[in-house]
């Protein structure tokens, strides 16, 4: 009875009142539904970062770089592409190599050898340069050559060495290579003169450096010269400022903080490149810190490295004739020294809102962007995102690979003659994950790679395996059908005996250096790209996805 009394007072259920309460139902139902989908929204909105279009084809880097969208990226630790990726070669400088027939053939002069034959190889004679370079044409025939440097004494009265700048037949790359090797030099009785042999590659050192008032050597054509030259003697000593005036005379534009560090290259470059065209928009000088730290996906160690130096890694010579910029650490000492005295204003911005057109018009000496600790906002690279990345453009044509280890990649290649096919066999991590790479352990087996192999490369050939399979023996079964080569079997171009590691120790201040992951990999990808063939392994060996199961298409697109 009190129960009926109850229901009956609510209403509740009365049959009159049945369809209101169900539309009310679905109203709040709707409601939580469009609550639950803005959030969901909201979420993937701050989280999304898309693709890295920089690892696409040629054509979509290009709408990527012109692009009006968010400037965000994915993290990769892939090989960043850089500035020399990007360029094309001019058509008619790479036309204009030298041919055997543009070489004179020497002719003895017998009238002028009596009692000459066992004198020493005179190097300046004209006769001997023609012999040295056609001999070079003759011996490697995957390359063209475009400028042969005068010949100066080896090691010894019976050598020469000489310098010459190439480039591979089929290079695809928009960049010149120099070489300078020995030749030991014979002279006959009738005074002939013939080559016994012709050194390793960079053997004559005595041609590295052109010498003072050396006279030119023989080329058809100067080629452009804004294009990389590897093997040349580096020159990335630090940018100075001459005097007191110029430096008070200066507008500088500088970054500090942030959360870029010890993020992967790709980030990193992306944010540098992002201050550069700053800098460039507001024709200031760019401070910038030339210690980087190596994010761990690229260290021996697996942890992040601080101190690591920028010209380790890319070509700081390259950026300090093309643009404006100061190391951080000396600029500092000038300020300090002069910032007073010289009333030299200092301008804070700690906003990445504030954008580079709204500085244009401050007359301050520093512009000083600083940024704080909370991620992304803290990002270098979102100054250039919104309204200011039509405006803003990343230079990405003044940031080059460095030389050195593009010297070592000209090295390898230049061992196998520039005439090699190359595979990119990815394993690592991947192969122990089928849940997103089902068909990768078994596509990447010697076996497998023998067959896909087969239809693609001759037998016999010189074949790169650019990898990161630590084991290397895995791929001994190949050996039967290919002679195999990889990264590890140049260790002496990098060990404590070589060029380079002379040169970057002395770079330091001394220092050891490490011949690190990121080096590992740069060199061991650009090798690969010098293949005659290049066999990838998504795409070309196996069905699997680059990034894991079901994100074929979006890798695509």
């Amino acid at each position: 009875m009190l129960q009926r009394s109850a229901l009956s007072r609510t209403g509740s259920f009365r049959p009159e009142n049945l369809g209101q309460n169900a539309l009310v139902m679905i109203g709040n139902l709707c409601f939580t539904l469009f609550v639950i989908g803005v959030l969901i929204f909201t979420i993937i909105a701050a989280t999304y970062e898309p693709e890295d279009p920089l690892f696409h084809p040629s054509t979509k880097i290009t709408t990527f770089l012109t692009s009006t969208s968010n400037a965000t990226f994915k993290s990769d630790n892939t090989v960043v592409k850089t500035g020399e990726d990007f360029m094309r070669p001019n058509e008619t400088a790479i036309a204009a190599f030298i041919n055997i027939t543009d070489v004179e053939n020497p002719t003895p002069d017998a009238t002028e050898c009596v009692g000459g034959v066992d004198q020493p190889i005179d190097c300046s004679d004209p006769d001997v340069f023609h012999l040295m370079m056609r001999a070079a044409i003759e011996v490697f025939r995957d390359i063209h050559f475009y400028r042969f440097g005068k010949p100066v004494r080896g090691s010894n009265e019976s050598t020469c060495d000489m310098a010459w700048r190439f480039r591979p037949k089929e290079g695809k790359t928009a960049s010149f290579y120099k070489d300078y090797r020995t030749f030991v030099i014979s002279r006959s009785e009738n005074c002939t003169l013939s080559i016994l042999g012709i050194g390793d590659y960079h053997s004559g050192l005595n041609a590295r450096k052109k010498k003072r008032n050396q006279k030119p050597g023989f080329q058809k054509q100067e080629p452009a010269a804004t294009l990389p030259v590897v093997g040349e003697v580096v020159n990335d000593s630090l940018p100075v400022v001459e005097s007191e005036n110029s430096f008070s005379q200066g507008k500088y534009l500088v970054y500090t903080g942030g959360g870029d560090r010890c993020k992967s290259m790709n980030h990193y470059l992306w944010s540098f490149l992002c201050a550069l065209g700053e800098a460039q928009y507001l024709n200031r000088t760019l401070v910038m810190d030339l210690s980087l730290c190596l994010s761990s996906i690229y260290t021996n160690s697996n942890r992040d490295e601080e101190g690591k130096d920028f010209r380790l890694y890319f070509d700081f010579e390259h950026l300090k004739e093309s643009a404006s910029v100061l190391d951080q650490a000396q600029f500092w000492l000038d300020w300090n020294k002069w910032q007073k005295k010289d009333g030299l204003g200092l301008y804070l911005v700690e906003d990445f809102r504030i954008t580079p057109m709204r500085l244009a018009q401050s007359n301050d000496a520093l512009i000083m962007r600083k940024f704080g600790s909370v991620e992304p906002d803290n990002y270098w690279y979102r100054v250039c995102e919104g309204e200011t990345e039509s405006v803003v453009q990343r230079p990405w044509h003044l940031i080059w690979k460095s030389k050195r280890l593009m010297d070592i990649v000209s090295g390898i290649a230049s061992r196998l003659n520039w005439d090699f096919d190359s595979v990119h066999v990815v394993r690592g991590e991947k192969v122990k994950n089928p849940e997103l790479w089902p068909k990768l352990d078994r596509d990447t087996s010697p076996d497998a790679l023998l067959s896909s192999l087969q239809e693609k490369i001759e037998d016999g050939r010189n074949l790169y395996i650019a990898t990161n399979e630590p084991d290397t023996s895995f791929f001994d079964p190949l050996k039967d059908k290919y002679s195999t080569h990889f990264l590890d079997d140049y260790k002496d171009l990098w060990d404590e005996k070589s060029d380079w590691y002379l040169e970057t120790t002395n770079l330091v201040g001394g220092a050891p250096v490490e011949f690190d992951g990121y080096m590992r990999i740069s060199v061991d990808t650009e090798v690969f790209l010098r293949g005659k063939k290049q066999i990838e392994t998504f795409n070309d060996l196996t069905s699997d996805c680059k990034d894991g199961i079901n994100t074929c298409s979006t890798a695509a697109s």
